[in-house]
């Protein structure tokens, strides 16, 4: 179901960061809104705007399934670069925002698929048009709310560096780098999540970074070279022997 929750807060990087390194473990919403109240940290926004930040942003994004995005990035943040980092927001937030994953899968790749080279602000509302006509949403959105959403879809893209700023109206697409510190989280993230080795490849959030079955396969086997796991495919079967036992373990390595 399509939400306006995007409305709460686009990609927030910069706050993300602040507040993953505020972020203990097992903290919670409430916990990590006043600790990121007596930070000093965001001294520049209202209380209220904070509390909306930590509750409708962070927590849907990072404090889901027993918090384990927020520890993973906790660890690894300061260890990849800014540009790994946002597609790993891009990742979580996509999972978050169904109307986000929709949208960079429909549209953004879609249209990089056909040689385009930037996405408009017309192409965001005839995606979310389109949501309303397929009854997507839970009511009818106004025009307004659909404007709104459009260009925070195109606002949000750019926070995760898939867009440029806007000129005349347009974004010009931006090239992604999937590193094997970006394929290597995801992978590990769905398999402890209990995806199938068979099934890893063929996951949908992989189109999230514009990635097809075959060419996951290729990263998985990129991986495997590094060391991370030892993977076998052939005839549509796929097993691989995983080298970490959990998910911090893997962090751990990374950190390393």
């Amino acid at each position: 179901m399509y939400t306006t929750q995007l409305q709460a807060g686009q990609g927030l990087v910069d706050e993300t960061r602040t507040l993953l390194a505020i972020w203990e473990p097992m903290i919670g919403t409430q916990e990590l809104y006043q600790a990121a109240l007596a930070s000093g940290h965001f001294t520049n926004v209202t209380a209220r705007r904070l509390r909306n930040i930590v509750a409708e942003c962070f927590a849907p994004r990072y404090l889901v399934d027993d918090m384990q995005p927020a520890r993973t990035l906790k660890v690894i943040a300061n260890q990849v670069s800014l540009g790994e980092l946002k597609l790993l927001f891009l990742y979580y937030t996509c999972r978050a925002n169904e109307i986000l994953a929709d949208f960079v899968r429909d549209v953004y790749w879609q249209r990089y698929a056909g040689g385009y080279s930037e996405v408009s602000k017309e192409d965001a509302e005839r995606f979310v048009r389109r949501g309303l006509d397929e009854g997507k949403m839970g009511k009818r959105w106004s025009d307004s709310t659909i404007r709104r959403v459009s260009g925070y879809l195109l606002g949000c893209c750019g926070d995760y560096g898939l867009l440029s700023p806007a000129k005349s109206g347009k974004r010009q697409m931006q090239t992604l780098n999937i590193t094997p510190n970006v394929a290597g989280t995801i992978a590990h993230e769905l398999h402890f999540r209990g995806v199938g080795d068979t099934s890893l490849s063929l996951r949908d959030e992989w189109s999230w970074l514009g990635l097809d079955e075959h060419e996951v396969l290729g990263r998985l086997k990129e991986l495997s070279a590094r060391g991370w796991f030892i993977i076998q495919s052939a005839a549509g079967f796929t097993q691989i022997s995983w080298k970490f036992k959990s998910m911090e373990e893997f962090c751990d390595a990374v950190a390393r």
